[in-house]
């Protein structure tokens, strides 16, 4: 790496992520059954028919990636809990083990120095629930800060922040639209309802949480740099779609108590009735707002029902995921954001990594294209400090090579490899050369 701490404020926080169904092992501990459980049982749904039963056995070996954190010198672990790991019907009865694991993996942070960053969900929702629903019925929104209430009740005396929900276009859109994902819906009725309840869930647990008194509340949202794959005004119009249902929904909510009229030309008609009045919950002060960014999307009209869009491949590098590397799309998110919605709000880039295809060759992982990867993103938030944007963090994702949703194990976004026969942990040359970087 060609920078060091030095390079960044004083208070700058570097730091890691990782997610609870993509690592823990979800077949231990008491959990219950999820709906990604069910969308992987599904024939064709997940690579090579794999799910998150054992995924890396973080719930048995969470000491060693701990360590992992600390010793290449990170400030913070951004985590998530599973929902139904806590309650395995998503209401009512509270697995103890649950409680007690998170209880543990929290303290065994702090005892590294390690600021724990919660995230109460990141996409594995009680099985139960979905019976009933899941994000298409608007009681989601109680039984989600009925479980904030009981998590944070146990662990909100100790982390150090703590959002809602991670990516809610990928909750809804990804999710009960274009089918990619659990539940793997393809329903613009069920996809509309998702956008708003998902939000609406997002509000009441910071409710829950402030009246615990629980602080330092934030909100996760994924953002990608939308641009006409052409020259047209239908690319443009069809961009301007593309940019309202990805980068604008959810933040224009969360701060300016509104919807993008571009994405409720599609999705107003497909709304609960009386959505309007839940906007002043939606938009509960936060403390922090966090930044997920991978890629830039070349956007053009395609024929069909409304959103009518495509998109087009582009010429630049590309990750594994077949992504492209755009870090100056990074910078551009960090202050439209900033000047259009948070205004002076601490920012934090809570994801940014790349797939690779990594693998071990004499105890050893080469990965120079991860490290151009996560120093070109590393500049673009530099070029952001000095703009004047407010960013006072920067997660890669991931710690650990895991359970990459649809994809199975084939996409290794891990600093950590992480062979899936033996969960054996080989640190990559992109945490040798972070450690040195962040060394004090």
């Amino acid at each position: 790496m060609t920078f060091s701490r030095a390079d960044f404020p004083a208070d700058f926080l570097f730091g890691v992520a990782t997610s609870a169904y993509q690592i823990e092992g979800h077949g231990a501990g008491g959990a219950g059954r999820t709906h990604w459980d069910d969308f992987a049982a599904a024939p064709g749904n997940v690579a090579h028919a794999e799910d998150g039963r054992r995924a890396c056995d973080h719930y048995h070996r969470w000491e060693e990636d701990l360590d992992f954190v600390r010793d290449a010198g990170f400030d913070s672990y951004r985590f998530s809990a599973s929902w139904a790991r806590v309650m395995p019907e998503g209401r009512g009865t509270v697995n103890a083990e649950g409680l007690d694991f998170y209880d543990r993996l929290v303290d065994g942070m702090l005892a590294r120095g390690l600021k724990p960053a919660l995230t109460l969900y990141h996409w594995e929702l009680p099985s139960a629930l979905q019976d009933l629903g899941g994000w298409r019925n608007r009681d989601i929104a109680g039984w989600f800060a009925d479980y904030a209430e009981v998590l944070l009740g146990r662990i909100g005396d100790r982390v150090w922040s703590t959002a809602p929900v991670n990516e809610p276009w990928c909750v809804a859109w990804l999710s009960h639209f274009l089918g990619h994902h659990a539940p793997g819906l393809r329903d613009i009725r069920a996809a509309a309802r998702a956008m708003h309840h998902v939000l609406l869930a997002h509000g009441a647990a910071v409710e829950s949480a402030r009246g615990l008194g629980v602080g330092n509340l934030g909100a996760v949202c994924n953002f990608e740099h939308a641009i006409p794959a052409d020259g047209s005004e239908a690319s443009a119009a069809a961009t301007r779609r593309h940019d309202a249902l990805i980068n604008r929904w959810f933040v224009s909510a969360l701060f300016n108590r509104q919807y993008p009229e571009e994405a409720l030309d599609g999705i107003a008609p497909h709304l609960p009735s009386g959505w309007e009045k839940d906007l002043d919950r939606i938009a509960q002060p936060l403390d922090w707002f966090g930044i997920n960014y991978y890629t830039r999307k070349l956007v053009a009209a395609a024929p069909g029902p409304w959103p009518g869009l495509s998109e087009v491949e582009g010429p630049l590098p590309r990750t594994r995921m077949g992504w492209e590397i755009h870090p100056e799309g990074l910078s551009d998110i960090l202050l439209r954001i900033h000047e259009g919605y948070t205004r002076g709000l601490p920012l934090i880039v809570t994801e940014n990594g790349m797939a690779a295809a990594d693998r071990v060759q004499a105890g050893e992982v080469q990965d120079p294209d991860r490290i151009a990867y996560l120093e070109g993103h590393l500049a673009a938030v530099q070029r952001a400090i000095a703009q004047g944007v407010p960013v006072r963090g920067y997660h890669v994702w991931s710690l650990l090579d895991n359970f990459e949703w649809a994809f199975g194990y084939d996409q290794r976004f891990g600093l950590v490899h992480v062979d899936f026969q033996n969960l054996q942990r080989t640190p990559k040359a992109s945490y040798h050369a972070l450690a040195r970087a962040l060394a004090r």
